[in-house]
């Protein structure tokens, strides 16, 4: 029941502070400066859709406390501590971004500090067995997970969906080898996928507004921890049973599939041509599919079909783990191969020049 009230609770929250966004928005000043954001579509909406997001993660740790009140305080939490600091941070870098357009190298600095604070906190990827490689190792991922995230933002729906499936893989990963019950992980976890299907009840084409840097920065945070947390380290999420280390490079890459392949395919199809992966393009995957004749609303069910076979395949993948049959997780592996493929081929067939007018 606790569970289902914080689900509901996310939807309600994300879903109510949008409309309020979307209804201010069209009075506040500064809408037409810097609060909106020229999409694919060529339409100007509102670009602070993600604030929701944080909103839901402060409502969640305020209930928690409230209705757990024999549980520890949260904040005696290292690794709540480091999600807490480290979401604010790149919450408000994000919020800075939407109204002022701040710096890429400003940016990766404040990626690289949300990376230093959860491996400070404790939450970090557990690959060798010197901590200062494996904090190295954890802030690329960050700085990873912040950018392609906020790169895969490019058509309606298409970051919400593919941030939706990656926390339900977190979810399941916990739930399976821990049997979740109602603690802080959970909450957030779950209250997070309401606010996300809250959010996309407006993003999803034609959608009313966009998420924003301040959204994609804090989702891309939350995502990056809680994919440290759960699909990384889930060879040692219970310590009372532990599996091999690299287990958690295969779910990883099964789990990420969307936001991999299109962030693979752009920086190579980039590189080629001469140019720097990191300025913004109409040349992802999403829209070299438009280009191939399929319309926007149909590219989100390409991305939505991606995301639930990867979901559905991590799923699998950690039952598998848990009855220690290693090897056939790696060829699961493959379906990310296939679909990089797929897309990338896409790529070549129908080029950018072929574009819609």
């Amino acid at each position: 029941i606790q569970i289902i009230g914080f689900f509901i609770l996310g939807i309600i929250i994300a879903y109510t502070t949008n409309i309020l966004l979307l209804k201010f928005s069209k009075t506040l000043g500064i809408r037409n400066k810097n609060n909106v954001v020229i999409r694919w579509n060529k339409e100007s909406k509102p670009s602070l859709g993600g604030v929701s997001f944080f909103f839901v993660f402060l409502f969640t740790s305020i209930f928690y406390s409230i209705i757990f009140v024999n549980a520890p305080n949260i904040f005696r939490n290292m690794e709540y501590v480091a999600l807490f600091i480290g979401g604010t941070v790149a919450f408000a870098m994000g919020l800075a971004d939407d109204a002022y357009d701040t710096r890429p190298k400003v940016k990766l600095l404040v990626q690289i500090i949300c990376g230093l604070i959860i491996a400070q906190g404790g939450v970090y990827i557990e690959l060798f067995d010197s901590f200062w490689l494996n904090e190295i190792i954890t802030v690329f991922w960050v700085i990873i997970v912040m950018n392609s995230l906020n790169m895969l933002d490019n058509m309606d729906g298409i970051t919400g969906t593919t941030s939706l499936f990656i926390l339900l893989s977190c979810l399941v990963a916990g739930w399976i080898l821990l049997s979740f019950n109602s603690n802080i992980w959970t909450l957030l976890l779950i209250s997070m996928i309401g606010a996300l299907i809250g959010f996309l009840k407006m993003n999803v084409y034609p959608s009313k507004l966009f998420m924003g840097d301040a959204g994609s920065q804090f989702i891309g945070f939350f995502i990056a921890f809680f994919s440290v947390k759960f699909l990384w380290n889930v060879s040692f999420i219970n310590p009372m049973n532990y599996h091999p280390g690299w287990i958690g490079f295969f779910i990883v890459l099964v789990a990420f599939t969307p936001a991999a392949v299109d962030t693979l395919t752009v920086t190579i199809n980039r590189i080629r041509k001469g140019q720097s992966p990191m300025i913004g393009g109409k040349d992802h995957t999403t829209h070299h599919l438009v280009y191939s004749g399929l319309n926007d609303k149909k590219v989100w069910y390409v991305f939505l079909f991606i995301g639930g076979i990867s979901f559905l395949l991590v799923s699998i993948m950690i039952h598998l783990m848990k009855m220690k049959m290693y090897i056939p997780i790696i060829f699961f592996s493959f379906y990310t191969v296939i679909v990089f493929i797929l897309l990338y081929r896409n790529t070549i067939l129908y080029p950018e020049q072929k574009k819609r007018g």
